[in-house]
């Protein structure tokens, strides 16, 4: 993609500097004391051959002398065109630098159509990928204008579209072609084949991969061929092609990997050929069950196969060397005693060693662990530092999908990507993602992104300086590199550890601007970059600049605007996130009030996608804790839209389930929102979800209960629609203290009188039937509110307490009753004032769990103990406490637990807040 040059000049007070070649153009250079004009020219070039057509283009711009230097034949000898959209438009426009171009990259059908308006008559090798939608009549229009090509490539997914009758085309229209490498091609016949031997007398590599039908007849009679590749191509006659290809008089290197190849043929075609010397059977099922096998070679000849050792059969090639095994490549690199014939073979074992290993990594067959452990794994470290771009990008690319074992999960195998860091990976990757080559820079970082889900990987990764480098690379205008970088901060932004760092190296200003800059057409990269902000915001500092960045307004904008479900769900997350620093920051508010913020999050709450109600219900469930965002999310109509999400998620993940919940939990702690969800059915899904088996679910399901039974009207219908059994069982069974202890208030809501007007409505004959019914729900509630308080006892301690005025012994009931989450919870005057009033029922164990209750909201530390305090002495309660203390009606439990908030008053008193 193309750069920007971002004028800050004006900005700064610069004044104008006049350029000698183009008038009013300011040169901001200049007035720092450097003349970029009086550059040498070489060095200006060298400077254009880093950058893309784009960035060339860009600075071609600014002068004259720089406009006839960026169009230099010797920049123009190689196009890569695959990373940005080149449509005829572009081609026209880029025809006139294009004469003498020699290597040209593409990749998808429009730009495979543009080819032909680039006049590069003396084209000589070309590559495309994801070119499953090109077609015959594109591919021999390009044939047709290129006759001087030597070189054509296509893959390696599969070319769908292509039959025989473009080969036939491209063997008459290019006869000097030498490497013909096609993959996915359905059918290549025998004709096809005849008219390469005819047309193409200097062709030496043929590469037929992925393919059903290949007429290997045919293919026995291109005598010119050196080196053969027919990779995952089905449906041969082995019999056929070790009796055939075998005559091939220079046939040096064969590729038969993934194939169904069988013992004979391979033994077959070692024994006869005089000329194979490598013969590639990687990931062949016969060969490798077949314990008996072993080929019988004569010296100097190769098998590549995963039950060899793939180095040393390479450095076999080298009798007469003393190169290391395991560095084999690397030493072949720089040796200075070089052979045409071994590099021919030695660059051709790279590129079916890349291309192989990177398909059985995306099938990621079972029963390779061994493989890629032992031998795997370096084999595509060796290749990365190949001088082959292409094998290069493919090595990357492989590691990047080897170690994934579900993609869909993010889980990746932790042997494998650790066996990379061992192996030095790390660095490698991070010195790739350092070119100036886009597509290495994609690659690597992608590569480092999947291997970056293994803690100890993402702790490499950042102590070799990976997060200033992804940071860097998130900035690029190139779409693909900036969404596998944005993706590689998400993953390393699950580390606590990491979030500092990728803050301090400009990482969250540059996923902000990623959203900005790709706010349309780039779903990946919006996904990546908004769970990377979600993964930051979770972190109070991290979540402050986010804000400050403009994030709020970037992840609102997602929500309201993208359509892609990982869009949504990420940011819906990441707004969930900002929003859960309600008391450190003031994100909470912020999120409200950004326009369209509300809204978007509840429509979101009625997508197809579970995740994306999930997280758009947690969302709602943070932001509901400011009080003017609770009522405006009623006011978008979250009241309707969170009881129908929680009556349809019955079904659905625990993590659903607990967010819907406690969306409406938050919402019900206003009072007329508690009357609103109770007229909308919001009571009956509560208490199914108050049944579920996960304990997260019981809290928030308990909580919103707790909240909607302070409403008479809302406590009968929990009565009506049988959740008195279910707040039962929660009391009794939860394995989560504060569902248990919800449950119970929740209980002691319901039955602490309040709701009997309400019953007194009907007949007679129905007020009786109500009265009995009732009767036998409040004598089982009240049952287990009491097992529940005594639970929180110890009969030695409360003795020692009642027998004593020593504070001692009421620290230790305290400690022995205390519920520590409980300190999270806020109550609001009117609650405080009920359980008050509470202290007073003639009920002995509502008035034991009333004083229960006051003291989980007085205990010093609590989080809003302070607050409790305050209106506890607002409302003049110390002479109820004492009373209730030293009545001889209360229990033994309600006196010693009246006593001891008491005590708690007098410390907030003595010491109040600063």
């Amino acid at each position: 993609m193309s750069r920007f040059v971002r004028r800050r000049v004006a900005s700064r007070g610069i004044g104008k500097v006049v350029s000698p070649g183009l008038p009013g153009v300011e040169d901001s250079g200049s007035k720092s004391g450097v003349d970029w004009t009086s550059l040498p020219d070489d060095t200006v070039i060298q400077l254009f051959s880093c950058l893309n057509y784009r960035d060339r283009a860009s600075l071609s711009s600014t002068c004259r002398a720089w406009r006839i230097l960026g169009s230099s034949p010797c920049l123009w000898h190689s196009l890569d065109l695959r990373h940005h959209k080149c449509n005829s438009i572009t081609a026209n426009s880029l025809s006139s630098r294009c004469i003498n171009l020699h290597k040209l990259r593409f990749r998808g059908a429009e730009t495979a159509e543009s080819i032909i308006n680039l006049q590069a008559r003396n084209l000589l090798e070309l590559s495309g990928d994801y070119c499953r939608k090109v077609t015959d009549a594109t591919l021999s229009v390009i044939a047709a204008r290129h006759e001087l090509l030597e070189s054509l490539q296509l893959g390696p997914d599969f070319c769908e579209r292509i039959t025989s009758d473009a080969i036939k085309a491209i063997a008459v229209c290019c006869p000097k072609l030498k490497k013909l490498r096609l993959s996915g091609v359905k059918d290549v016949d025998g004709e096809a084949i005849k008219a390469l031997v005819k047309n193409c007398s200097d062709l030496t590599d043929i590469g037929f991969m992925d393919c059903l039908n290949v007429d290997e007849v045919a293919l026995g009679n291109v005598v010119s061929v050196r080196f053969l590749t027919i990779a995952g191509t089905g449906n041969m006659n082995w019999n056929l092609v070790s009796h055939l290809w075998s005559k091939l008089p220079n046939l040096t290197g064969l590729d038969v990997s993934r194939t169904d190849v069988n013992p004979s043929a391979v033994s077959r075609l070692f024994s006869s050929s005089q000329s194979l010397q490598v013969l590639c059977a990687i990931n062949c099922s016969n060969l490798e069950h077949d314990v008996n096998f072993s080929a019988n070679k004569d010296g100097g000849k190769v098998l590549i196969s995963l039950f060899t050792d793939i180095f040393k059969e390479i450095a076999g090639l080298f009798p007469d060397s003393s190169m290391n095994e395991r560095n084999v490549f690397s030493d072949w690199r720089v040796s200075r005693k070089r052979e045409k014939n071994l590099d021919d073979i030695m660059n051709w074992l790279e590129w079916i060693l890349a291309h192989s290993l990177l398909r059985i990594a995306e099938s990621n067959p079972q029963g390779l662990d061994s493989f890629w452990l032992k031998q795997g794994a370096a084999l595509l470290l060796s290749l990365m530092l190949s001088w082959q771009e292409e094998v290069q990008e493919r090595a990357a690319t492989g590691l990047a999908t080897f170690v994934v074992i579900d993609d869909e999960n993010a889980s990746i195998h932790s042997g494998r990507a650790e066996a990379v860091m061992r192996d030095g990976g790390i660095r490698l990757l991070l010195n790739l993602a350092r070119s100036w080559r886009e597509g290495l820079q994609s690659e690597a970082a992608k590569a480092i992104a999947n291997l970056s889900v293994n803690a100890s990987v993402a702790k490499a990764v950042a102590e070799e300086g990976g997060i200033a480098i992804l940071a860097s690379l998130a900035r690029s205008f190139n779409k693909l590199v900036a969404e596998e970088a944005a993706g590689g901060l998400w993953n390393l932004s699950v580390g606590e550890d990491h979030k500092a760092a990728i803050a301090m190296a400009g990482g969250i200003r540059a996923l902000v601007d990623l959203i900005f800059k790709w706010s349309t057409g780039g779903d990946g990269v919006l996904e990546r970059a908004a769970g990377a902000l979600a993964n930051l915001a979770a972190d109070d500092n991290c979540s402050m600049q986010v804000a400050l960045a403009g994030g709020v307004h970037a992840l609102v904008m997602l929500a309201r605007n993208c359509k892609f479900e990982g869009v949504q769900e990420q940011a819906a997350r990441a707004l969930a996130n900002l929003a859960a620093h309600g008391d450190s920051n003031s994100n909470n508010a912020a999120v409200g009030q950004e326009a369209g913020a509300l809204e978007a999050l509840v429509l979101l709450t009625k997508s197809p996608h579970e995740g994306v109600r999930q997280e758009a219900a947690g969302a709602l469930w943070n932001l509901s804790f400011d009080d003017r965002n609770r009522e405006a999310i009623a006011a978008a109509g979250g009241v309707e839209a969170l009881v129908s999400l929680a009556r349809s998620s019955s079904n659905a993940s625990h993590g659903l389930q607990e967010r819907a919940a406690g969306a409406l939990w938050g919402l019900s702690v206003s009072e007329a929102n508690s009357i609103a969800i109770g007229q909308e059915g919001g009571v009956a899904p509560l208490i199914v979800l108050a049944r579920s088996d996960a304990v997260d679910v019981h809290e928030t399901a308990a909580g919103a209960l707790w909240n909607l039974a302070f409403n008479p009207g809302n406590a009968l219908r929990i009565v009506e629609e049988g959740g008195v059994a279910a707040l039962v069982h929660l009391c009794s069974s939860s394995a989560s203290k504060m569902a248990r202890f919800m449950a119970a208030l929740a209980l002691a809501y319901v039955f602490d009188g309040r709701m009997d007007e309400v019953t007194l409505v009907g007949t007679t004959l129905e007020i009786v039937s109500k009265s009995v019914n009732l009767d036998a729900a409040r004598r089982m509630a009240l049952k287990h509110i009491e097992v529940f308080v005594l639970s929180f006892t110890d009969p030695q301690a409360f003795a020692m307490a009642a027998a004593s005025s020593s504070p001692a012994p009421l620290a230790q009931v305290t400690e022995i009753a205390r519920i520590q989450e409980a300190g999270h919870l806020r109550c609001s005057g009117s609650e405080v004032g009920r359980f008050v009033t509470m202290l007073r029922n003639p009920a002995p164990i509502l008035k034991a769990c009333a004083a229960f209750a006051l003291l989980q909201f007085t205990i010093p530390g609590g989080r809003h103990a302070e607050h409790h305090s305050n209106l506890l002495q607002i409302t003049g309660a110390n002479r109820i406490l004492r009373a209730a203390a030293a009545s001889t009606a209360s229990p033994l439990e309600a006196k010693i637990f009246a006593r001891i908030v008491l005590r708690n008053l007098e410390h907030h008193k003595a010491e109040p807040s600063i």
